[in-house]
């Protein structure tokens, strides 16, 4: 009589289906083998979450552990000191009165995008022909948005979209940015951080004076944790202002409707540049009632504009100076600026400002 195979009772967990497996007795022993190793080694203190890989070994078993959601101790103690930081905004946040404003007709949306500022970014006209550090990148943001603000002084607004994110900062951790990549650095990350934070402040604080604003996050590749933590600390900062929303999450996509015109932002390091228009159709709800469709993207730092049957892709121009790397593989000689657009309700974008460094 042939003998029958043990039965393994599977694990039934969340998104799998309770199934049954056979295994000889050679596996079946190799199984139990493991599963007291795996019991034995948390007996003896083994903590899973603090284990990124390594080897148990003991006679007839051996166990390669391999996690993939481990977080190291320094980064486990970044993200906690960040929250409390976050906490601590809240508890502090300054006190906005409401501005009460008087309804304008043939009003206007301004859509104002620092784009790739790279604040701590350091380049030498020694080697690149221009200088650029973190206090140059503060001047440029300020000059940049006053400067739209005082082209559009004839134009009627009622609302501004700021889009904020977009490699805010150079690197993500000291020297690097989030995929580990080195780069040359103004500053300390720290200092960068905290003058990054105090910037837009400062420029949110000014736009209110104009109208009502709506922030958009746009997570970006040079400073993907750190620009996340940036728009939660601005965020905060504000929450009791009545005349500003925000859209800080962390989808790689954002939009805005405003009356007839359908407004998509992204960094640009992700999705080819033709799926975008696609990708609203699935993504953004008002996309059948508005007739107006645009989606303005960075990362470039040159100008790209192109129409996708109906939704005009737009690549910003950035402020931030030419860096060695860019300068070696020849990325240098566009204008560097930072612009504005307006957008009339019924008409889409009619109007576009440019102010040049």
């Amino acid at each position: 009589m042939k003998q029958k195979k043990p039965i393994v009772q599977g694990v039934k967990e969340k998104g799998y289906k309770l199934k049954r497996i056979r295994v000889d007795d050679e596996e079946l022993e190799l199984i139990n083998n493991l599963r007291t190793l795996w019991n034995e080694a948390i007996d003896n203190g083994l903590n899973p979450k603090e284990v990124k890989h390594g080897w148990i070994k003991k006679e007839g078993a051996s166990l390669f552990l391999k996690n993939h959601a481990y977080t190291s101790p320094e980064q486990s103690k970044i993200e906690k000191t960040f929250e409390k930081l976050i906490e601590d905004f809240k508890q502090y946040s300054p006190q906005y009165p409401t501005i009460k404003r008087d309804k304008q007709d043939n009003a206007h949306l301004l859509v104002i995008s620092p784009a790739d500022v790279h604040i701590g970014k350091l380049c030498r006209s020694f080697e690149t022909g221009e200088e650029y550090n973190q206090q140059i990148a503060v001047k440029r943001v300020l000059e940049g948005v006053n400067g739209i603000l005082n082209k559009v002084q004839s134009f009627k607004i009622d609302k501004i979209l700021f889009i904020i994110g977009n490699d805010v900062l150079h690197t993500d951790t000291p020297n690097k940015t989030t995929k580990g990549t080195h780069q040359d650095t103004d500053g300390m990350w720290y200092d960068n951080f905290r003058t990054a934070v105090k910037l837009y402040v400062d420029v949110i604080e000014r736009l209110l004076t104009v109208a009502d604003v709506h922030v958009d996050f746009n997570p970006s590749n040079h400073d993907y944790q750190s620009g996340w933590f940036f728009s939660q600390l601005l965020e905060a900062h504000f929450r009791l202002s009545q005349n500003i929303t925000f859209n800080c999450d962390i989808s790689h996509r954002k939009y805005f409707h405003y009356h007839d015109n359908l407004i998509g932002s992204s960094h640009g390091d992700g999705a080819k540049t033709q799926d975008l228009p696609l990708l609203m159709a699935h993504e953004a709800k008002q996309w059948s009632s508005c007739k107006h469709k645009y989606i303005y993207t960075h990362h470039l730092h040159h100008k790209v504009s192109k129409d996708y049957l109906g939704v005009c892709v737009e690549a910003l121009r950035s402020p931030s100076g030419t860096d060695s790397w860019h300068h070696i593989n020849g990325y240098q000689h566009a204008p560097k600026a930072l612009e504005g657009f307006l957008h009339d309700k019924l008409h889409g974008q009619v109007a576009r400002f440019t102010h040049i460094f």
